[in-house]
């Protein structure tokens, strides 16, 4: 599978789903809020690793295939959520490096230069999450 951008899927969303998606990434932004609040940054900072469109992400994806495949005269059931787990099988893998964002940032913005730190954290994500990728595709 080659990772690749299709911008003609913007055309599908209706207004709905981007409410949906509104709605839930910011209930997930403000349920971290909370959490930091309550238990300090550091703890706050580790769930900023949930990507916050998730939720809402995962139920379009099973939404649209099994639409996809209605339109075929298919069960689409089956494939719906198949696509939607392959979909949260990728935002498990873009978390771990999500995490290691975070912890670098964390470790590294307290003795060195903003941009120093969120460069090294970013460069960590990227290693990290391609080679999740990598491993998984080996496997």
């Amino acid at each position: 599978m080659r990772i690749s951008i299709d911008l003609s899927n913007l055309r599908r969303v209706t207004f709905p789903e981007y409410a949906v998606r509104f709605v839930l990434g910011g209930t997930v932004t403000l349920a971290t809020g909370l959490i930091a609040h309550a238990y300090g940054p550091v703890v706050g900072g580790l769930f900023l690793a949930f990507p916050a469109i998730f939720p809402a992400s995962c139920t379009l994806v099973e939404k649209h295939e099994r639409e996809r495949k209605k339109k075929l005269g298919l069960h689409g059931e089956a494939r719906g959520r198949k696509a939607a787990a392959l979909d949260s099988f990728g935002a498990a893998l873009g978390t771990i490096g999500l995490g290691a964002f975070a912890v670098v940032a964390w470790r590294l913005l307290p003795s060195y230069s903003a941009a120093v730190a969120l460069v090294a954290a970013m460069v960590t994500w990227t290693v990290i999450s391609l080679a999740a990728w990598r491993i998984r595709r080996a496997l």
